[in-house]
């Protein structure tokens, strides 16, 4: 029990409250005086928050929340304050008529080369502030279960490192520490959040759906972050913007076609964050380590990864799992964005740059891969794309995208090591990747050209070479192309 749970605060209950405030300002500010109270400025530190007036303030709100009204939740209301606050910059908007003009010609291009319809939501732009807010839902389910278990292992290993003669101090103020440590977990993330809006350029940069609720579905570009993009390309601007949303729109068409895609990729995501346990020995092995004259060392503790523990066998083989499904949803995407895309110039320097930042990432999505102990960049993209490319290959594009109607039948890990076990189950071992439309278009083109008689366009004329005559001559060896037919 803390002690504001009475109407009239009991005297002991008040001075254990005191001495904790005061063991904690002293472990954030260095202060070793009596009266030492807690610091936002050094709590801003150590959250690795920007130290000015606005944020401060309400970081010290979010502290003073947590400590007089502690509880077993997080208050995630933090992380959207947070989040906000980072993204509003106050950097000038980004013009979206190039985006807004690039949706419905990506459109077009994708209906050509994909069975999977455009989604009935329309595309939209959004500014970083809006992003956040239409998107931090998303981000505090993945981060919720390693929160909860950071803050336990923290209590934990307070505990068994309180003197003695403070245990009864921290028994009645465990939820106002625990509160305390939550407040600080739920503010960092609010800071990668929000520096995340400003390297994002889509709603499916991530490689996970965001957004979702009516009228979110239809895709969406940030025009701040496709101009930032943009600027390190020798390449058109308009042109990029095209490339960005025939990407998008694709990404938006399988996530809304497949509908049991998004629970199943969060799902498999939050199993594997509960699968994280903290090693509260490491945590009281790196609290003799810490300077409390130097708060920014917290932060690095919990930015770093430090806190997450190696994984599992069980949590190696989840995450395999998952880097998999990630692959299979980059892979296709890469795969119908090209095709959509070829009439763009450029087209495929652009696509090479966007593999390799979703290969790498950006600054904040490091971030948020070593506070959550989870990395969404997948490994195998390439090999993904190759595959899809294949089954297209040797069938055709319905039997490719109709792989997504579930779950079960798209390729497996195995499968995309070795690909000749998906063409067997498909029944496609023994298929060409070459397609009669080839030959066949070929034939017409020498029809429409006056060089194939109209009576010699039936079967036998659709699978021979261009000649200058019947069909019944086109495999003779004595032919000549530049002269008159041999009568051999």
């Amino acid at each position: 029990m803390s002690a504001n749970d009475h109407d009239g605060p009991d005297p002991e209950d008040r001075n254990n409250f005191e001495d904790l405030q005061r063991i904690l300002g002293e472990m954030l500010s260095g202060a070793g005086g009596e009266g030492a109270a807690l610091d936002p400025e050094q709590f801003a530190k150590a959250a690795g928050i920007p130290v000015d007036p606005q944020t401060l303030q309400g970081l010290f709100a979010t502290l003073q929340g947590a400590m007089h009204n502690p509880s077993d939740e997080i208050d995630w209301s933090a992380t959207r304050r947070t989040a906000i606050e980072v993204a509003g910059d106050g950097s000038a908007p980004a013009d979206p008529a190039p985006a807004l003009r690039a949706f419905p010609v990506a459109t077009l291009w994708l209906d050509e080369v994909t069975d999977i319809g455009a989604t009935p939501d329309a595309p939209r732009t959004l500014g970083r502030i809006e992003w956040v807010q239409q998107s931090v839902d998303t981000w505090v389910g993945l981060a919720q279960p390693v929160a909860e278990s950071i803050t336990g292992a923290l209590m934990g290993a307070l505990q068994n490192q309180m003197p003695e003669e403070l245990s009864g101090a921290l028994q009645g103020a465990a939820p106002m520490l625990r509160s305390v440590g939550g407040a600080l977990f739920a503010v960092q993330l609010g800071t990668i959040i929000g520096k995340l809006s400003g390297e994002v350029v889509s709603a499916g940069d991530i490689g996970i759906p965001l957004f979702s609720g009516p009228g979110r579905e239809g895709g969406a570009l940030l025009p701040g972050g496709v101009a930032a993009f943009a600027e390190g390309l020798d390449q058109d601007p308009e042109a990029v913007t095209l490339y960005l949303a025939v990407r998008e729109l694709a990404h938006a068409r399988l996530f809304r076609h497949a509908k049991w895609l998004r629970l199943h990729l969060l799902t498999a995501i939050t199993d594997y964050s509960r699968g994280i346990r903290i090693d509260t020995d490491r945590i009281q092995d790196l609290a003799h380590e810490i300077d409390p004259a130097q708060p920014e060392q917290i932060q690095q503790l919990i930015t770093n990864g430090a806190l997450i523990p190696p994984k599992t066998e069980e949590q190696e083989a989840a995450h395999a799992r998952l880097e998999t499904m990630l692959a299979l949803i980059e892979g296709w995407v890469d795969v119908v964005t090209a095709d959509a895309a070829k009439r763009i110039p450029g087209a495929d320097a652009i696509a090479e740059m966007v593999r390799r930042r979703r290969a790498t990432g950006g600054p904040a999505e490091h971030a948020f891969a070593a506070l959550a102990g989870l990395e969404l960049r997948p490994r195998r993209l390439r090999e993904a794309a190759a595959l899809w490319r294949l089954v297209a290959d040797r069938s055709d594009v319905a039997t490719r995208d109709g792989l997504w109607a579930h779950p079960d039948l798209l390729p497996t890990s195995e499968e995309l090591d070795h690909p000749a076990r998906l063409l067997e189950r498909l029944g496609l071992s023994g298929a060409t990747a070459e397609t009669p439309e080839d030959d066949f278009d070929a034939a017409l083109a020498q029809l429409l050209d006056g060089e194939l008689p109209p009576h010699a366009g039936g079967e036998d004329g659709r699978g021979g070479p261009a000649d200058d005559g019947a069909a019944d001559d086109a495999g003779s060896p004595d032919r000549d192309p530049e002269g008159p037919r041999s009568d051999a």
